[in-house]
């Protein structure tokens, strides 16, 4: 590999380019991407980078655009995946591990963040058994007081154990975290009391404590990650240390330390945030150990909540209090804290109702940022809402004291929408608190997909429906009171699954009308209440039908696509979405709609590759794309032309421009295309070149749709590929990515589509270097992937050119190498082989070398065929062997991390399987015993005698079974 020397050219050039990708005009900066892409293969690349960073004499625009691009490519390279390029040699690795904790704590917070995350990012691979040192590193800090260094150490441990959280429990992460708390429990326990002791000292001075605060603020996340998994005993055995001081400093309070803004949380409130998350999950998971703590922190935060504020700077304190109320109150144990009917009455009145109301700033939020409205509001986002934390808790209450909590609530519903129509526009808010009441009421569980999918048998929704939301759903006036109308919408969505046939088939044509709305809160619910409506099923059936929707197509589609002229709403993922699943729906009935749907989806197309910038939305267009492509060439095949001579250009123009988060799914749609031809026409033969260019398979998110692309051009026109003498660059593909664990199963399908479409003639002088290929690979690096994929390729190879094809090709590479392959591949492995298709390719290869491969009964290999036919027996009869040696690090295509272009799978643009024998083996059992009995009528005795003397008896009696079957008898 060569080295990026740190010439003053080499760095003029970097500082250049590393500016540009800050760039805002797109082209200047995908081309500095593009640059720096390049080079970042070259050794001493990463260590330019992290010198360009510690300088103080380079301008900090610079370092920032140098840190963020060091942690991205650290993020994106870090990893070892044999078979890949390895972009950092260890030389480097070795300088980056040796320098990188001392730098990142000596550097700026806003440069500190971005190499504490690169730590992470390395420490993911590399710790602790490739860098055992890194713990003693850090924790020596601590002893130094200084305590912007010492938070740089906690930053860093932070996101080196938060993964801690979400992984799965296993002997290595035991191990792991076994390691990391004997070494840094303590040390942990000891800062944190000398940080206190520290707090009480400076607590006047500001400065002092906001940096004590973030000190305190850190150390409870790592305590947070730290005990997820399970109580330690060290923890356990010194948790009055720590609760104490938990406790302490939730009843703390510094006015001193309180932000201006009603926006910015403080120190304090962040702090006091992440206590709430630590004692809510000792209560949760702990709770027999943590029993003795409980009734004051309950008093604490109780105390809290009925004291704070509702300027949204308080927010997730708020949220994370109440979370921990919610946390205990559907605990059997705890039940006796919320028994009395005072304490009820406190909770409903002074906790769930103030934080359930529509405040001044939710309202601002609706109006001026309203795509963050929706995404805290629908989406489910990670950042709670009070009115979200308010509604768990009141579930959370409603597990034991059900009928109690809705009789208190109920009578508040009564007051706030008796307020509401005594006064429709002054207390409006009223009835939105109402409906959020009756929602959290009414829910008893729920899913993301479904909605709501059991509901209180103590509340009428669809009573409710009818007298307080249907009103505000069919009001004459699309634009007034929009907060009102997102509510009714929202209920609709919410209780889809349990609301009567009726009231789904009365609201939609309110959803319809409601996307004329100017509010884009209101409009964008209205798009997802319509594609949320035709998914419901009852019984099983559809609630909403074609047939339904067929009389108001035109004015549903001139409403949806009509939406995107909303301010704000030109690229808005909930309409895209709306408009695919409403031709999904239609399908017959869509198609004289679709030349306008096409020619809109295309005009959308051609707009956001400019500047592709809203993921979903892209997603959702490419979709519709194909369900019109689908439903409109199932009626007529032949219009596949019309679809391809509207969207070549553009595609023409994503691929030039290199648009990388595009071409994937142009990849996808232009295989759809071609797999609906019986030929492969001119345009995908120009193509096809350009295709095979390695550029495009360096990209991880390119090689699904690649790979599926260059499988069609093989069945289309196999001939095009040996006239223009591109046989030798498609197999030089294979070779790329049966080199690859994580790539080679896309090698498979090339070689697998070539033996199947292919002339086998102009295959022969390869097939002897392919199967040296994979050989060499297996013999390299073996993984149960890679040998199922060996075997399925094998039995294809057989199946189609005859079992004497592949003993001879075998044979070829070392005489009687095929007994090692009957031993150690077929009989040893095939059991492994999943899929209903492959295990198929697998029985008729296996048959066609038991039965026509002479061979096989031959001197040489007959040892091999009553074992061979135990496997294919086994293989029909045995549940699959899914086992995977110790050593194996089984590598999934979604194993790789960092910033690539994604491959989206297109649901609409799904492949079909093909049958490659066409429909000649219906049955791969009976087929078996078909050709079982030729071969016995050949030779007359043989058969039977071979297979009775040394066939297992519980093989032999399912052989007997597919004898019967068929009909025959071996002779």
């Amino acid at each position: 590999m060569n080295k990026l020397e740190g010439t003053e050219e080499v760095v003029t050039n970097l500082v250049r380019y590393l500016k540009e990708t800050l760039n805002p005009v797109q082209t200047e900066r995908r081309a500095a991407e593009k640059f720096l892409e390049g080079i970042e293969g070259y050794n001493n690349y990463s260590i330019l980078l992290l010198t360009l960073v510690s300088q103080d004499t380079v301008d900090m625009v610079t370092r920032q655009a140098a840190a963020i691009t060091f942690k991205n490519f650290v993020k994106r390279c870090w990893r070892i995946i044999e078979g890949e390029p390895n972009k950092i040699c260890e030389e480097d690795r070795g300088l980056i591990k040796k320098q990188i904790v001392d730098l990142m704590l000596s550097m700026p917070e806003q440069l500190q963040n971005q190499l504490s995350d690169a730590i992470g990012f390395i420490g993911r691979e590399d710790f602790p058994n490739k860098w055992p040192d890194l713990l003693q590193q850090m924790s020596s800090k601590f002893e130094t007081g200084n305590f912007p260094v010492i938070n740089g150490v906690l930053r860093t441990a932070h996101s080196l154990f938060k993964r801690y959280r979400h992984e799965f429990k296993s002997n290595e992460l035991w191990t792991e975290i076994k390691m990391v708390l004997e070494g840094f429990a303590e040390p942990l326990m000891k800062l944190f009391v000398a940080t206190m002791a520290h707090l009480e000292k400076h607590e006047k001075d500001v400065a002092a404590a906001k940096i004590l605060y973030s000190s305190l603020t850190l150390i409870a996340k790592v305590f947070y990650s730290l005990n997820y998994q399970d109580l330690p005993a060290f923890f356990e055995d010194n948790m009055e240390t720590w609760m104490t001081h938990f406790l302490a400093l939730l009843n703390k309070h510094n006015p001193l330390l309180q932000t201006k803004t009603d926006d910015e949380a403080g120190p304090m409130e962040l702090l006091k945030s992440q206590i709430c998350d630590n004692v809510a999950m000792y209560a949760q998971k702990y709770d027999e150990e943590f029993q003795p703590f409980l009734p004051e922190f309950v008093k604490a935060i109780w105390g809290l909540l009925v004291t704070t504020g509702i300027q949204v700077k308080y927010d997730l304190l708020v949220c994370n209090a109440i979370g921990f109320l919610s946390s205990i109150a559907d605990r059997q144990q705890y039940k006796q804290l919320f028994e009395s009917g005072e304490a009820m009455k406190q909770i409903c009145e002074n906790i769930i109702l103030p934080n359930m109301a529509f405040r001044d700033a939710d309202e601002e939020l609706f109006d001026m940022n309203p795509e963050e409205y929706i995404r805290r509001d629908i989406e489910g986002s990670d950042i709670d809402t009070r009115r979200r934390a308010a509604c768990d808790l009141v579930r959370a209450l409603c597990k034991f004291f059900e009928s109690q909590v809705t009789q208190i609530f109920s009578a508040y519903v009564g007051v706030l929408l008796q307020n509401y129509a005594q006064d429709r526009t002054k207390h409006w808010r009223d009835k939105d608190t109402a409906i959020y009441l009756v929602t959290s009421l009414a829910t008893k569980s729920k899913t993301q997909k479904h909605g709501t999918t059991e509901v209180s048998q103590l509340v009428n929704i669809t009573d409710f429906f009818k007298t307080n939301i249907i009103s505000d759903l069919e009001s004459p006036s699309v634009n007034d009171t929009p907060v009102l109308k997102a509510d009714a919408i929202k209920y609709v969505m919410a209780f889809r699954n349990v609301l009567p046939r009726e009231v789904i088939l009365a609201s939609f044509p309110c959803f319809m009308n409601l996307l004329k709305a100017e509010s884009q809160v209101v409009h964008t619910y209205a798009a997802s209440g319509i594609e949320k409506a035709v998914l419901v099923r009852q019984n099983g059936t559809p609630v909403i039908t074609a047939e339904d929707v067929k009389p108001c197509t035109e004015q549903l589609l001139t409403n949806l696509f009509g939406a995107f002229s909303h301010d704000g709403s030109s690229e808005n993922e909930y309409i895209m979405k709306a408009i695919l699943r409403v031709i999904s729906l239609l399908k017959d009935s869509a198609v004289p709609y679709l030349p306008i749907i096409l020619t809109a989806l295309k005009e959308k197309l051609m707009l956001v590759a400019k500047n592709p910038s809203k993921p979903h939305f892209n997603h959702y267009l490419f979709e519709a794309m194909c369900v019109t492509i689908k439903v409109g060439c199932k009626t007529n095949p032949q219009s596949i032309g019309s679809f391809e001579e509207a969207l070549f250009p553009p595609f023409q123009e994503i691929l030039t421009a290199d648009v990388q988060e595009f071409i994937p799914y142009v990849f996808q749609i232009m295989s759809m295309m071609l797999e609906i031809h019986t030929d492969c026409p001119q345009p995908y033969v120009d193509l096809f070149p350009f295709l095979l260019n390695h550029v495009l398979w360096e990209r991880h998110g390119n090689i699904p749709p690649l790979t599926r692309l260059v499988q069609a051009f093989i069945e289309k026109g196999p001939q095009t590929i040996i006239k223009n003498d591109k046989l030798n660059p498609v197999l030089g593909v294979f070779q790329k990515l049966i080199a690859s664990k994580s790539n080679d199963h896309y090698g498979f399908y090339i070689i697998q589509s070539l033996v199947e479409h292919m002339d086998q003639a102009a295959l022969s002088q390869y097939i002897k270097t392919v199967y040296i290929k994979l050989f060499q690979r297996l013999t390299k690096f073996k993984t149960t992937k890679f040998v199922k994929g060996i075997v399925v390729f094998m039995n294809l190879y057989a199946s189609k050119n005859g079992g004497p094809a592949l003993v001879e090709i075998v044979d070829s590479i070392q005489p009687k190498l095929f007994a090692m392959v009957l031993e150690k591949l077929y009989i040893a492995e095939v059991q492994k082989v999943s899929g209903n298709l492959e295990k198929k390719i697998c029985a008729v290869g296996m048959v066609k070398l038991l039965t026509e491969t002479p061979a096989l009964l031959g001197a040489d290999y007959k040892q091999f065929w009553i074992p061979l036919l135990q496997a294919l027996i086994g293989l029909f009869e045995l549940p699959e062997d899914d086992s995977l040696p110790d050593d194996e690090h089984f590598i999934e295509i979604d194993d790789i991390d960092g910033y690539q272009t994604a491959y989206s799978q297109l649901a609409f643009a799904g492949k079909h399987e093909t049958d490659p024998f066409k429909g000649a083996v219906p049955d791969a059992k009976i087929y078996l015993a078909q050709s079982l009995q030729k071969l016995s009528a050949s030779q007359p005795g043989q058969i039977p005698a071979l297979i009775s003397t040394n066939l297992d008896p519980t093989a032999a009696k399912f052989l007997q079974g597919y004898l019967t079957a068929a009909g025959v008898q071996l002779s």
